[in-house]
């Protein structure tokens, strides 16, 4: 059954009851099917996983506004409850604090950085960025205490960001990245397509597609570096392109020499909603 908690005396006092691996799923909120795929893979692997909806302030810029985050806590929910009945016997917390005291009390002066790879792609669009959320996971691997984490690859220098946070603090959590879920025309799942009107959803595949082009003309190859890199000179003369860049797989380095794995990262802006979405692809 599903549990829901708003307070973190409950999560602690709960918590402490619990004797087996935990899995652990940190949200915002506002669900959907790529969320819900970190949910099941994380009861495929754990009796009981822990799931935080919580609207972290810390991660909040000047330019973005913390108080329009879609709250959609009843059919979140709704969401969590369909998924957990389909594994029987296993059991879901929901950690969902109403005030962000429960998570950061009024002298929490603590922020956890990495420095290493925070400052530039979404580092550098949106400075501090990082810290928030490096901060807020920070802390609720403190409270839950997991076994094994699992974030989706859509956000794919989080992902690494955390993986490295975990690194240089010798946490003892497994950072688990899940596949990008996409639509049927291959735009990827993110609570901001909701804000997309028709005309901009078919727009917002230019994305995807400038992905796909610029894989397609390396076609594994470091020889055709030069020439995928011509392409995506030609495609940033369209201004909607926050950037799009290749980078190494493991580590986000522009030095690519060495790379048995790139990364194609891309944000393209449609409006006031910025389009994340990124493609991996081996390179010899």
């Amino acid at each position: 059954m599903v549990t829901i908690i708003k307070t973190t005396w409950e999560l602690t006092d709960l918590r402490a009851l619990e004797k087996g691996p935990v899995g652990f799923v940190p949200t915002m909120g506002n669900l959907h099917e790529g969320h819900i795929s970190l949910l099941e893979q994380a009861l495929d692997e754990n009796d009981v996983v822990y799931f935080s909806i919580f609207v972290n302030p810390k991660q909040f810029g000047p330019k973005d506004d913390f108080s329009k985050y879609p709250r959609t806590l009843s059919d979140d929910v709704t969401q969590i409850q369909n998924c957990e009945a389909r594994f029987p016997g296993k059991n879901v917390v929901v950690f969902c604090p109403a005030d962000p005291q429960e998570v950061f009390p009024l002298d929490y002066t603590q922020t956890v950085t990495v420095p290493k790879l925070n400052s530039f792609l979404e580092g550098a669009q949106r400075p501090g960025h990082f810290d928030g959320v490096t901060t807020v996971v920070f802390r609720l691997f403190e409270l839950v205490e997991p076994t094994k984490a699992y974030f989706g690859l859509k956000d794919y220098q989080q992902y690494l960001v955390i993986k490295q946070m975990v690194k240089d603090l010798a946490l003892p959590v497994e950072i688990i990245g899940m596949p990008i879920k996409r639509g049927p025309a291959g735009l990827a799942l993110s609570s901001r397509n909701q804000y997309l009107t028709s005309e901009q959803r078919e727009e917002s595949l230019i994305l995807i597609q400038s992905l796909k082009k610029v894989a397609g003309l390396i076609e594994g190859k470091r020889t055709n570096l030069r020439k995928a890199k011509r392409e995506i000179d030609i495609l940033l003369l369209d201004s909607k392109w926050n950037y799009l860049e290749m980078r190494d797989a493991e580590n986000l380095s522009d030095d690519l020499t060495k790379s048995k794995s790139i990364t194609l990262l891309g944000v393209y802006q449609i409006g006031t909603t910025r389009l994340l979405d990124n493609l991996q692809l081996e390179i010899q």
